[in-house]
């Protein structure tokens, strides 16, 4: 790929990462927190009320999806993405000055609470946002290995959360943790988002927006319901995708840290350097099963991942449970981010290949903001519902189950490696999505239109 490629993967990859780490920094740093907005109790019922809180933020996604989806269809990417962050921002600055139970009783609850909502609006818009940018910017037959950087940068979003906690976790006390140090996070994911306001005041609009904005809907209907309804069935299809895979990498990823401590019983710090590691591997994956999805088609991967959750789940948490010291905790995640590596790497691409230009981002948002409401934002709930509740292994034959249910639907979609971006929605781009389309046609990426 050209430098004004990578430029515009660089841009759209660097505000997402600046998202996803002020939304995953509420989980990674939940364990101190907790008992800062709750009155004392049972260690496992404050995380709750925090997880019930996370969850929430889930909840207001599909609100976010709607409205920057609409912004990102009427106005353009940039806009949904610049929108995006302003959000963020201001809702990582809510929590890092919230006041605590000791101050304000519930008042301290409420205000995080708030903010996740805030929280929630931002990331429903800039999942769609950026997965349709990425996959819209990138050079011809690389859409796979472009689209992949979302989740490279959603996770070095993580892991620079994860390593700030093992920095703090090395150089607090854990008094000073629990007391104030967990603010600090938040401090630094507002002041980031700030930085990338800037960034992407700057960045430019992808070509296929410009060109083919109304392709594919009435004239005037982009990013509306009505238009998003005359797409149901790719609508459908995108929640019904995203079921299983969302559930599995919310569970290897936010839950993680907290199951190995809460439930293995390994100390903080060692669950939070599993994490760290396993997360920096599997970012190094995502481009390789990327590009590979280029060569291969989107759907060996989809299935792979599919097959090896619905099999693999019950086993490597059952392992995990048991896990008593780094190594295995550590082999046992890889594995598992490993197999859900066949479906973070390409399921931005593949949401973004099913919808015309005029209702892409839209397409990409709303339903997927709905599944994972659904099922990746209640993970962490329902994990330590079933923990209360005495049957844990539970969790683990649900997220199989979801993954079985995935499964069934990548058998039966249809390949979109090589659908033309342009003429998606179209009678021509309709009969040639099944198969290759010629050279000439693979139109689908963006360069700048100015420079």
């Amino acid at each position: 790929m050209g430098r004004e490629h990578w430029k515009k993967i660089w841009v759209g990859s660097a505000g997402n990462m600046v998202e996803w780490f002020d939304w995953f920094v509420y989980a990674s740093f939940a364990v101190y927190f907790a008992g800062a907005f709750f009155p004392e109790g049972n260690d496992t019922a404050k995380l709750m009320n925090t997880a019930g809180i996370f969850a929430v933020g889930f909840f207001m996604r599909p609100v976010g999806g709607w409205l920057l989806g609409r912004v990102g269809d009427r106005k353009g990417r940039k806009a949904a993405l610049t929108l995006t962050v302003t959000l963020m921002s201001a809702s990582a600055l809510l929590i890092a000055v919230a006041p605590t139970y000791a101050v304000a009783g519930y008042g301290g609850a409420a205000v995080l609470l708030v903010a996740r909502l805030l929280q929630g609006l931002s990331v429903g818009g800039e999942y769609a946002a950026s997965a349709t940018y990425l996959t819209e910017a990138s050079a011809p037959g690389h859409r796979g290995f472009a689209s992949s950087f979302q989740y490279v940068s959603m996770t070095a979003g993580q892991v620079l959360g994860l390593g700030l906690l093992i920095v703090l976790q090395h150089t607090m006390s854990t008094e000073a943790l629990h007391a104030w140090g967990w603010r600090v996070p938040f401090v630094i994911g507002a002041l980031g988002a700030a930085v990338v306001f800037y960034l992407r005041r700057t960045m430019l609009e992808t070509e296929v927006y410009e060109e083919t904005a109304d392709t594919g809907v009435a004239r005037g209907q982009q990013g509306t319901l009505k238009a998003l309804w005359a797409h149901r069935r790719e609508a459908f299809l995108v929640v019904a995708l995203t079921m299983g895979g969302t559930l599995a990498y919310y569970t290897y990823t936010t839950y993680l840290t907290k199951y190995l401590s809460n439930s293995a019983g390994l100390p903080k710090q060692t669950a939070t350097l599993v994490s760290f590691c396993a997360l920096i591997v599997f970012a190094c994956l995502q481009p390789l099963a990327g590009r590979l999805s280029d060569r291969i088609g989107r759907r060996p991967l989809l299935i792979g991942f599919a097959v090896g959750s619905t099999l693999l789940t019950v086993p490597i948490l059952t392992l995990l449970k048991r896990a008593d010291s780094f190594w295995p905790a550590l082999g046992l995640s890889l594995l598992a981010l490993l197999v859900v590596t066949g479906y973070t790497s390409i399921n931005a691409c593949v949401k973004a290949e099913l919808f015309p230009t005029g209702i892409r981002a839209l397409g990409v948002a709303l339903p997927y903001a709905i599944a994972n409401a659904l099922f990746g934002g209640t993970a962490e709930y329902v994990a330590l519902w079933f923990k209360n509740a005495g049957v844990e292994s539970g969790f683990a034959w649900y997220v199989a189950g979801c993954a079985a249910v995935s499964l069934i639907v990548y058998l039966t979609m249809r390949e979109t490696r090589d659908i033309d971006l342009a003429r998606v929605g179209t009678a021509e781009g309709t009969a040639a999505a099944p198969g290759p389309v010629p050279p000439a046609r693979k139109t689908g990426a963006a360069v700048d239109s100015a420079s």
